[in-house]
């Protein structure tokens, strides 16, 4: 590798430096979202989209072709995107990718032309492309370099220290193509993000300083992660083996391998990390019966680097430590290619021989397998209130998030594949996870099998209930699509919760700590007190046509706080009914629609 060239060393390098640096200002991102809520989390969302990338990418050797490097980059942030701004940089990486992978040396005019890739792949995954935004500063790089590139510029470090100066300079300018960012006093957070990758890839260019190491906690969501005790105490380990291994793979994986075989291990356990290339799968699985994860791998290929830890033991290990009574005798079984020995299990596991037999000692309970129907439902939500609401209308999955917490491709997938249906409808219930929805999608359309998804565009948790009352199990699957999105189009919802930093929006100012009504069409209420709020969203977003208002409140309200307010509403609006219901979400004090 020349001045003039990058190779694929310096690639892999420069692309972990730059999720390194995304990592570290993903706080200062969320930040700059428009609306001061307390849920803002465009940074973190490309943080764990890019860093799913990187797990792989950092694991790979460093002699890795670039064809490999670009396959694990693509597949690995696709997996993990999670957001809108996550699917837009995972579709970023994809198309630059497409545009080096069949090079072992980059010069000016490839980067230039895998930019361009990197912009026209983007642009095609959102339905409608807004300037302001991500994309604009994307294209505006990817501009920049086109032009440095046909101007004859050579020098690698020229090309990319003036890239991102423009793509920094065209980030200062979304403010004036957006107004809402202009009087908010921010520019677009998803161009924020992308500008600190580049940044960080360019340092990473330049042999500066920087840790490599990829974490697991990066890439991982932590929003509603316990607080770990300071004492320890004993604990109810639900999955007592830590189990690893390295399958020497037959043959590649292909897409629904890999989904069916990290299906399978979150059916049996948790805490799972699974890592495939073409030759190799490193696989980590806490279960109750390592045995099945050993069987089911073993379709796969030979096995290596086996390793089993009976938890459970340890644990006790170490309380006994902590009593200072003496010594507790530690059952640790590791398993190696070349021994031969049996693994040493408490009674009642299954556990597996290295003759390839099975020893069990007590019956061990195997979940039921849903019942097969022609359509099914995945939907996503935050809070146990809204999640029982939605099963008891007949929905077959949810997947814990929304507000809080973006699910990535890869949990809508994993979700989807659990539902023993030929066709499932998604309800994303947040705008900010549509895109995702729709790439799982379209990796369910290029995996083998009849399985097909439906996205219904819902926006909010309101238009999922709104959508899965329409559905009429004996109309087809277009009628009933036709008919969900239909009818969320004629339900008017609002949101209760409160503002994180001061800023004005649509001419209202807002103070840190003052509560906010949001609706469909933006800021409607502002105030002290969470009811007066609460009251006069619903006020603005009524209309004399509406018939039914639901009230759902959070897990920060109380039941009798929430009677006093439905009684205001229904005094207020005597013609209409007005539902009651506990949703339990966070970070929300009200949910509701009208329709």
């Amino acid at each position: 590798m020349g001045n003039n060239t990058l190779n694929a060393k310096m690639i892999s390098k420069m692309f972990l430096a730059g999720a390194k640096n995304l990592d570290a200002k993903k706080d200062w991102i969320n930040e700059l979202n428009v609306f001061p809520v307390p849920d803002g989390d465009t940074g973190t969302n490309m943080t764990m989209t890019i860093m799913s990338a990187a797990k792989d990418v950092s694991q790979l050797d460093e002699n890795t072709d670039m064809q490999t490097l670009c396959k694990t980059i693509s597949t690995g942030s696709l997996r993990g995107a999670r957001g809108n701004s996550g699917v837009i940089l995972s579709q970023l990486l994809r198309g630059f990718t497409k545009g080096i992978k069949e090079y072992d040396e980059l010069d000016t005019v490839i980067l230039a032309a895998a930019c361009e890739k990197a912009v026209e792949t983007a642009y095609k995954a959102v339905m409608k492309p807004k300037e302001g935004t991500i994309l604009t500063v994307a294209k505006g790089a990817s501009e920049k370099a086109t032009e440095l590139a046909n101007e004859g510029v050579t020098d690698i470090d020229k090309f990319l220290d003036e890239v991102i100066k423009y793509a920094d300079e065209v980030l200062s300018k979304t403010p004036d193509m957006l107004p809402v960012l202009k009087e908010a006093g921010v520019v677009d957070s998803g161009g924020q993000g992308l500008v600190q990758v580049l940044k960080g890839a360019y340092d990473g260019f330049l042999g500066k300083e920087i840790d490599l190491s990829i974490n697991e906690e990066s890439a991982t969501p932590v929003a509603n992660a316990p607080k770990m005790k300071a004492k320890t105490e004993e604990a109810d380990i639900k999955f007592g083996y830590c189990t690893e291994f390295i399958v020497l793979l037959n043959k590649p994986l292909n897409v629904k391998q890999e989904m069916d075989f990290k299906g399978f291990l979150e059916s049996i356990g948790d805490s799972i990390v699974m890592v495939a290339d073409d030759e190799i799968c490193k696989v980590h699985v806490h279960s109750n019966d390592p045995g099945l994860a050993i069987q089911r791998a073993l379709k796969y290929g030979q096995l290596s680097n086996m390793k089993i830890d009976n938890m459970r033991m340890e644990h006790r290990e170490k309380l006994f430590h902590e009593t200072g009574d003496g010594k507790w005798l530690e059952i640790k079984t590791e398993i190696n290619g070349a021994a031969e020995q049996t693994p040493t299990y408490r009674q009642g596991d299954t556990v597996p021989l290295m003759n390839g037999s099975t020893a069990t000692a007590g019956a061990k309970e195997v979940e039921e397998e849903m019942p097969h129907k022609d359509c099914g439902f995945v939907t996503v939500c935050a809070g146990d209130g809204l999640a029982e609401i939605f099963r008891s209308l007949g929905v077959d999955y949810v997947i814990e998030g929304g507000q809080t917490m973006n699910p990535s491709t890869e949990d809508i997938l994993n979700a989807v594949q659990k539902v023993n249906a030929d066709t499932v409808f998604v309800l994303p219930n947040n705008k900010n996870i549509i895109l995702a929805a729709n790439q799982a999608q379209i990796l369910v359309e290029d995996m083998p099998g009849d399985k097909k998804i439906v996205v219904i565009p819902t926006k909010n948790v309101p238009q999922g209930v709104s959508a899965v009352i329409n559905y009429i199990p004996d109309a087809s699957v277009e009628e009933n699509t036709e008919a969900m999105t239909d009818a969320i189009g004629g339900v008017k919802s609002g949101e209760v919760t409160y503002a994180v930093r001061d800023t004005v929006i649509d001419g209202i100012e807002i103070k840190s700590g003052d509560y906010m009504g949001i609706g469909d069409a933006g800021i409607q209420s502002v105030g002290a007190s969470i009811e007066e709020v609460t009251f006069e969203m619903i006020k603005k977003i009524m209309s004399d046509d509406l018939e039914l208002i639901s009230i759902y409140y959070g897990a920060d309200i109380t039941e009798d706080v929430a009677a006093k307010l439905k009684m205001r509403v229904e005094a207020e609006f005597s013609s209409c009914d007005v539902e009651l219901q506990y949703g339990g979400q966070p970070i929300y004090y009200y949910i509701v629609s009208a329709e």
